[in-house]
């Protein structure tokens, strides 16, 4: 029964978009499209998201074994994922999707309705985002699984159907393409806990002259972050230490050092 009981539930998730710096934001904010929209608000109006899947490419040999055939991996290939956005009164979610899509075209400064308009791709350094996030958490907001996404841009939208009938809430679909995604957590933070990647590295105690700190193997970063919620992970509070030489995150009876490392 408790393994039956405790189950993950759909409706609670998290996606954060992280948009190249440079080009692709200012083109953006041309368009009304502020920063803060894209790192808070967007990511809240993602209704219906997924989690990625991956495959496996593979061959098969024959002739080396006696009547077996055999079959080898050699390329990991990463699905697209669709996205569904509520459209706000002032159409910032749609015209945040159209505008990036109109980025990566590259438009030329030409009459949009003239002849000599044409499109012109940029480079993908300017508009494949390498930190957007989805991370599907529970009630509690400590038991969590982060995707990172490497690489990903939208690659089609789909129609957006309006009626006469009934009104309802106006949704826009997208469909995005990334080279590579990370399952676990990926901040600086992680990294030097070193529980990065869903990695349980440090358990029991630490070594050291004057360093009695116990590392939790089970505990996650929200843990040992001195309890701070999902929705503000990236947030920490610091006292400077000078005879350990760190800045130190103060968890009650749990002291973890982050060093001169940001969290990102």
């Amino acid at each position: 029964m408790p393994k039956l009981q405790n189950v993950a539930q759909t409706s609670k998730f998290l996606v954060k978009f992280v948009l190249p710096r440079g080009s692709c934001r200012r083109f953006l904010r041309q368009k009304g499209i502020n920063d803060r929209f894209i790192s808070d608000n967007v990511g809240l109006l993602c209704s219906d998201a997924v989690l990625p899947g991956s495959a496996m490419a593979s061959l098969n040999t024959t002739g080396d074994y006696q009547g077996l055939v055999e079959r080898f991996a050699h390329t990991r290939n990463f699905t697209q994922i669709n996205f569904e956005f509520i459209v706000d009164n002032e159409y910032k979610s749609l015209r945040f999707l159209e505008h990036w899509m109109e980025f990566i075209s590259g438009s030329s400064n030409s009459d949009p309705s003239g002849d000599a308009y044409h499109f012109k791709m940029r480079y993908p350094e300017e508009y494949k985002s390498n930190d957007t996030r989805i991370v599907k958490f529970e009630a509690n907001h400590f038991q969590f699984l982060e995707y990172r996404f490497v690489g990903l841009f939208p690659l089609s939208l789909n129609s957006t159907r309006v009626s006469y009938n009934n009104s309802q809430v106006l949704k826009a679909t997208a469909s995005f393409s990334y080279d590579r995604y990370l399952c676990g957590e990926s901040s600086s933070l992680a990294r030097a806990l070193g529980i990065d990647l869903n990695n349980r590295r440090f358990s029991g105690k630490r070594s050291g002259p004057g360093d009695n700190r116990t590392y939790n193997a089970e505990n996650s970063l929200n843990e040992v972050a001195s309890g701070i919620s999902l929705l503000n992970s990236n947030t920490n509070y610091t006292v400077n230490t000078p005879s350990i030489g760190f800045d130190t995150i103060r968890t009650g009876s749990v002291t973890t050092r982050t060093g001169d490392l940001g969290i990102f």
